[in-house]
């Protein structure tokens, strides 16, 4: 495979991706190439960018986001993708993208990524507007069909209260309606995702989610003009502005409680996950698995809360050395947060990999272990813990 990275030694290849979206099906101008880089290195989502708003949205005035960290990686590991050498102008690679075509370019890239099952978020919970049909984004059966591979969908606890909200006229519609839509959606979830801002380690009385849902089905019903009925506002699944579910802190804690009932692995996006330790000792005994998707430079915080709780598994971050001294090699999974651009899944997945040899080789060059036991790591963090904590036996084979 042109681009393909060398010395798998170790079977890490038919990554299981724990955290993604869906792509952007447009031909992208360098404006909009390098605002979703931005983004990427931000760690947050652009939305409705353009080529006009090249300079804006944290597009350096001066230099180039081609030429930070995550651009340098594109160059290096896309170009052969698309039939080019590695390190070509930005300009020609471009070029040649919008020369194949968005979706032949977004298929070869996906498939060259080594990720052979994608756990698939629709609408991401940080935006305000997270459906993937306003941003052109592909959907969950889109994404499969361009990287040939599998493709399992997770459920966000604030898009779903975005969608009952739409639908309950009242504040006590609206509880009894969330409880059953979450049972509704366990069944055919991988995954219940939530955005985790709170500290409390023990659920809210009802009374107190009772007089939340009120506050925020009020804020919805106000949003838009001639909207009287409180949770029937329609549209957007987060509203805007203050209108966003997390304004509510108390109900994204009842939806994540409520979650719990259901058995399905739940996972939680966060920056600094330290302020999650008293929740986690709280939910020890629930019987539900908890993952904790962190952002840099917290990884090593989440695999010490993985090592701490039998329950509580983390993402294994950008640099495989440190959080891989903080924990069991069983607690770690791979995973891309790749949205948008399908050069992420490429970037990300690819350097998990080099990382992840580098370590493995001068493990075994130093005698801390064999092949075989650096096989049966590698193999635990790109695909098997992923396998068995998210129920995906039929997903990918090793």
């Amino acid at each position: 495979m042109p681009g393909s990275p060398a010395g798998l030694r170790y079977g890490l290849n038919m990554l299981v991706d724990q955290h993604s979206y869906g792509i952007l099906h447009a031909d992208l101008g360098l404006g909009t190439f390098e605002t979703h880089l931005a983004a990427a290195e931000r760690g947050s989502a652009v939305t409705g960018a353009t080529d006009e708003d090249h300079g804006g949205g944290g597009v350096p005035r001066s230099g180039s986001f081609f030429d930070g960290p995550t651009g340098l990686a594109v160059r290096h590991w896309c170009p052969p993708l698309l039939g080019l050498e590695a390190h070509c102008s930005p300009a020609r690679y471009l070029a040649r993208r919008r020369e194949l075509g968005a979706y032949t370019a977004g298929r070869a890239l996906l498939r060259g990524s080594g990720i052979s099952c994608f756990l698939f978020e629709s609408g991401d919970p940080r935006e305000p507007w997270p459906c993937s049909d306003v941003h052109g984004l592909s959907s969950a059966v889109e994404l499969a069909a361009a990287a040939a591979g599998l493709v399992r969908e997770r459920v966000s606890l604030e898009v779903l209260a975005g969608q009952v909200a739409d639908t309950s006229g009242s504040v006590r519609a609206f509880v009894r309606n969330a409880a059953e839509a979450l049972h509704a959606a366990a069944p055919g979830a991988v995954a219940f995702t939530c955005v985790a801002r709170f500290r409390e380690e023990q659920p809210p009385g009802l009374h107190e989610v009772q007089r939340a849902a009120e506050r925020w089905l009020r804020a919805r019903a106000g949003q838009r003009p001639g909207t009287v009925s409180a949770g029937v506002s329609g549209g957007d699944p987060l509203g805007q502005d203050g209108c966003a579910v997390q304004a509510e802190p108390v109900l994204v804690r009842h939806l994540l409680w409520s979650a719990f009932v259901t058995r399905r692995p739940v996972q939680l996006l966060c920056g600094d996950p330290a302020p999650l330790a008293g929740f986690l000792r709280s939910v020890r005994g629930l019987g539900t698995d908890v993952v904790l998707l962190t952002q840099r430079p917290h990884h090593r915080v989440a695999a010490r809360l993985a090592a701490a709780h039998p329950h509580v598994y983390a993402d294994v971050g950008p640099c495989p050395a440190e959080t891989l001294a903080e924990a069991p090699f069983g607690k770690l999974l791979f995973s891309s947060g790749a949205r948008a651009l399908p050069e992420l899944y490429v970037v990300r997945a690819r350097t998990f990999v080099r990382e992840m040899q580098k370590l493995l080789a001068q493990w075994v060059v130093d005698g801390g272990c064999t092949d075989a036991d650096a096989a049966r790591i590698a193999r635990q963090i790109s695909r098997g813990t992923a396998r068995r904590v998210y129920g995906l036996e039929d997903a990918t084979a090793g």
